[in-house]
């Protein structure tokens, strides 16, 4: 999952570029790096613990929460002054680069803040932090809805002879701006233009308090469950905290107990999900569109939601056979499991998957994490860049007051030729209070900086994986392999879209593109050849045995239509609720109805999972791009890499045509030539 701005005056926290040797040299090597493998299975790697603070990513400002306000004023007075010299800016490239400055002084603090906001331990960074994003957002808003500024880039943008003259990344950064000012309402009045910016406000104001209330446990008074089933859940005194679904727990009586209560209405996040989908509709037409899902879809590969319905359509169709085999399946495991009740419910279905797919093909967790810990995944990543890339990972220690948690781990990204590429934060492990959620961050944008340095992309990857313990090191699942591999997915992408704006930099692309590289991470996670470099046993050196690894791909396909399904109806109902409004039931009523039709088992009375549905926040209207990226994703696997995961040729072509380019080229230019799926041609 991605995380960070994306288009409307987007990211990038100008940290200085160290150990550069002149404008177009390489980076010299970090006499504070080393072997990767061994930083992740090490019990603790510490920060120097002399000298001055640092601050957070090496921000002096952000040496306490305090900081943050400095950081705001200092990013607010340079947007100022940028703002005054885009103005008198004669039409030519140089306005390109001064409004990616804009963006560039800008959200170094909002794409910072916004990584903080959700993770620091530290209550009060996390107010500041939210505090100044709401602060940079409002500035952003206003920015995309000023007149004189919008005229400089439609004098550049009408000027046929300059645009000739610029080159192709120039002309659709260019492009780019434009569309953030049409999407944010430049052509209104000056009343309409304040009305939006209100109106963006507050549903930033909105999705911040959705998320929160999306992962807030639901308490009930413990008497209430059955005495034998309460261990399952954190006690407080006479009540039960439950925290989530208990999808893996073997116990029906537990799972069917967590999902009731956990997805239990809250009148108050109904409230704020019914005003946030509002707010957008009202947005989206207040700027000239028929529905936010038209808004949102602009500049995406699919452009308009009618075609991503036609999409989620025939790929249900496609499916439904498929998918009423797999919950028949389901259906006899729980029947010869639980004869006493052996209908087959949604808290039934991740679990029924995982004991058919243990079941034929002999895959408990328990015999596979013992060869995936932690540092030997590390050394897999690690051994798969260098050889399809030529890019190695570097554990780098860190400076006093640099991290936000002491088991945070910092790598450097080093090119063979080209050396220093980026930072990558490696936020791994759990903690109170931190969202259990596998998410990339942008923290910096790549880009050329005027003095004609490149400023270095940092990154932070945040897992929810287990501590290590006395007697070993942290190990994975094999689900948790595949999430590592999917999220260094995102990061090779931010360290390898080397663009000359950090507007487009990286992962900074339409969102149904931008999951092609992590989903395509999850083939290599599943293929024998790559697993076979790094799965030894963490105690005796064995390798993982062939057969082992075959069985977990081939158990893959077990349950696949149903588990896909499920993803679509998630997708048709975010794109129900992004359509005409107003709606025409309630959003639970909406859910019953999708549910039973896009996904096939039934409602639960008294239950309203949409309120847990916390991408209706960062994937509004586009969630659907899990689905197509997988399409792509799986045509770039079988056209590059199934016939050798390490072909080098491959790795360098697939790095010049696709990630290198970030959100510079259009997506569908970086998939033309390649034979399209009839799935991906309904674009």
């Amino acid at each position: 999952m991605l995380s960070g701005c994306r288009r409307a005056l987007p990211a990038a926290l100008r940290l200085a570029v160290r150990g550069w040797a002149g404008g177009g040299g390489r980076r010299r090597v970090s006499t504070s790096w080393s072997p990767v493998g061994a930083a992740f299975d090490a019990k603790q790697q510490r920060s120097r613990l002399t000298g001055q603070s640092t601050g957070l990513f090496g921000v002096p400002e952000l040496s306490s929460p305090e900081g943050f306000q400095e950081a705001q004023e200092k990013a607010l007075q340079e947007t100022e002054q940028l703002v005054q010299k885009a103005c008198t800016t004669p039409p030519g490239p140089q306005i390109v680069m001064i409004f990616d400055q804009l963006s560039d002084a800008l959200c170094r603090v909002a794409d910072l803040a916004d990584f903080v906001k959700i993770a620091h331990p530290d209550f009060a960074f996390r107010e500041a932090a939210e505090e100044a994003c709401r602060n940079i957002g409002t500035m952003v808003e206003k920015l995309n809805t000023n007149i004189k500024l919008c005229q400089s880039l439609k004098q550049l943008l009408a000027n046929k002879e300059v645009m000739d003259s610029l080159d192709p990344e120039t002309r659709q950064v260019a492009e780019l701006f434009m569309f953030d000012f049409e999407i944010s309402g430049i052509h209104l009045d000056e009343e309409k233009r304040k009305k939006a910016v209100d109106l963006n406000v507050k549903i930033l104001d909105l999705c911040n308090q959705f998320l929160i209330g999306a992962h807030l446990p639901n308490k009930i008074d413990k008497h209430i469950l059955p005495e034998h089933i309460r261990y399952n859940f954190a006690v407080e005194g006479n009540y039960i905290q439950i925290a989530g679904l208990h999808a893996d727990c073997s116990d029906d009586l537990v799972r069917e107990a967590a999902y009731k209560i956990f997805l239990y209405p809250n009148a108050e996040q109904l409230r704020c999900l019914e005003e946030l989908l509002t707010s957008r509709n009202h947005l989206a037409q207040l700027v000239g569109y028929n529905t936010f899902a038209h808004r949102a879809l602009q500049g995406t590969m699919a452009r308009t939601p009618e075609k991503v319905m036609q999409f989620l359509e025939t790929l249900s169709e496609r499916l439904f056979q498929r998918t009423l085999k797999d919950f028949e399946m389901m259906e006899g495991m729980k029947k010869k499991l639980n004869p006493q009740n052996s209908k087959l419910m949604p808290w039934d279905h991740p679990y029924y998957s995982g004991v058919l797919r243990a079941e034929r093909y002999n895959i408990e967790p328990s015999l596979y994490c013992p060869f995936f810990s932690l540092g030997a995944c590390m050394e897999g990543l690690n051994f798969l860049f260098n050889q399809l890339l030529g890019i190695s990972l570097y554990a780098e220690q860190t400076e006093k007051g640099e991290l936000w948690c002491e088991d945070v781990r910092k790598l450097a990204v080093v090119h063979e030729n080209e050396g220093l590429l980026g930072y990558i934060y490696c936020d791994f492990f759990q903690r109170a209070d931190k969202p259990h959620q596998d998410c990339h961050f942008t923290i910096r944008g790549g880009r050329l900086r005027e003095d004609g340095e490149y400023q270095l992309p940092v990154v932070v990857l945040m897992l929810s994986l287990p501590h290590s313990t006395r007697s070993s090191p942290t190990l994975l699942t094999p689900g948790m392999m595949e999430n590592l591999f999917h999220e260094m997915g995102h990061a090779m992408h931010s360290m390898l879209g080397r663009t000359r704006y950090q507007h487009v930099t990286g992962t900074r692309c339409p969102t149904d593109f931008a999951e092609v590289p992590s989903i395509l991470m999850e083939y290599f996670a599943s293929d024998y050849r790559v697993v076979n470099q790094f799965a030894r046993h963490f105690q005796t050196g064995q390798s993982l045995p062939k057969i082992m690894v075959s069985r977990l791909c081939e158990s893959k396909k077990i349950c696949a239509a149903a588990d896909m399904q499920l993803q679509v109806f998630y997708a048709v109902l975010d794109q129900l609720y992004h359509g005409e409004h107003p709606l025409t039931r309630s959003t639970t009523e909406i859910l019953k109805e999708t549910q039973e039709k896009f996904y096939g088992l039934p409602y639960v009375p008294n239950t309203a999972w949409q309120l847990r549905f916390s991408h209706v926040v960062g994937y509004g209207a586009k969630y659907y791009s899990y689905l197509m990226s997988r399409a792509i994703a799986s045509m770039v696997w079988k056209q590059c890499f199934v016939q050798n995961p390490f072909d080098r040729a491959m790795g360098e072509r697939y790095r010049r045509e696709m990630l290198a380019h970030g959100g510079g080229k259009e997506p569908m230019l970086m998939v033309q030539g390649k034979r399209k799926r009839r799935i991906v041609l309904f674009l």
